[in-house]
């Protein structure tokens, strides 16, 4: 068993301003994405200008940020929501869905898709090699803020997390599960297969996968929502519900969707 480190959720004390270690893992993320952006809008083809990268992770902000609260609501917590619509604004309080700040994403890329003239998947393809290493950031604060831990383990990385709810039992480390498959692997598998010309959506599609795929597996050793609980079988969770038209999507993007006649050979 591997010894949890005890972490204060509180990086920096600014007068009464109190800056938490995961809010500062957004703010690496993003910084982390704008950095890539920037990289990448330097290739003499990318067709974008380090203005149109500062325009993106400007408007990304707002659509995770916005997103990714609603999504939560909406998910995992609609009737206390439904009952209390004001905890929407609550965000010291956390709670943010990967699946609502997809679908944030999304609408912020077709906002800039139309705006730009690169259409939806001319954003969206540059765009979700940059979103990786912002979920492996995020999950690293779910690890020091000491939540989402996974299930009772006697394997040898397992942990005692501090939670009351997570008893004094070793779990699975199931954050930097999640780190690891959903922000590092999935960042070199997005990065790598992006380095050659594909079709229209097809990094979107490599993406929308492989995330699917990663989520759902993890979601076996972690605990669900106690809100929520197990939704179907005994161990089907929201997560798992929530990736799987990911998963569908991301097979279409890549193999069923139609190849435009203009890149037709």
């Amino acid at each position: 068993m591997l010894a949890y480190p005890h972490f204060d959720p509180v990086a920096l004390h600014l007068g009464p301003l109190k800056v938490r270690w995961y809010g500062l893992m957004y703010l690496i993320g993003f910084c982390a994405a704008w950095l890539l952006g920037r990289y990448r809008a330097k290739k003499p083809d990318s067709g974008w200008t380090p203005v149109m990268v500062d325009d993106l992770i400007t408007y990304s902000v707002l659509g995770v940020v916005i997103g990714g609260r609603v999504g939560y609501e909406l998910f995992y917590d609609l009737p206390d929501f439904l009952a209390n619509p004001l905890n929407l604004f609550k965000v010291w309080e956390g709670g943010m869905s990967f699946h609502g700040g997809f679908l944030g994403m999304a609408v912020v890329i077709w906002f800039l898709g139309k705006k730009s003239g690169k259409g939806f998947w001319g954003v969206a393809d540059f765009t979700v090699p940059l979103i990786p290493l912002g979920i492996l950031a995020g999950r690293i604060g779910n690890f020091i803020n000491g939540e989402l831990w996974g299930k009772v383990t006697n394997l040898p990385w397992g942990m005692v997390f501090p939670s009351p709810l997570a008893g004094d039992l070793p779990r699975h480390p199931s954050q930097l599960y999640e780190a690891s498959l959903e922000g590092l692997a999935l960042f070199c598998i997005v990065w790598f297969y992006s380095a050659k010309k594909r079709k229209p959506g097809a990094v979107s599609g490599a993406f929308c996968l492989w995330y699917g795929i990663f989520r759902f597996v993890v979601e076996f050793v972690r605990v669900p929502d106690p809100q929520l609980g197990y939704l179907a079988l005994g161990w089907l969770t929201m997560g798992q519900i929530l990736s799987i038209p990911v998963i569908a999507f991301g097979i279409w993007l890549l193999w069923l969707r139609p190849v435009p006649e203009n890149l037709q050979k």
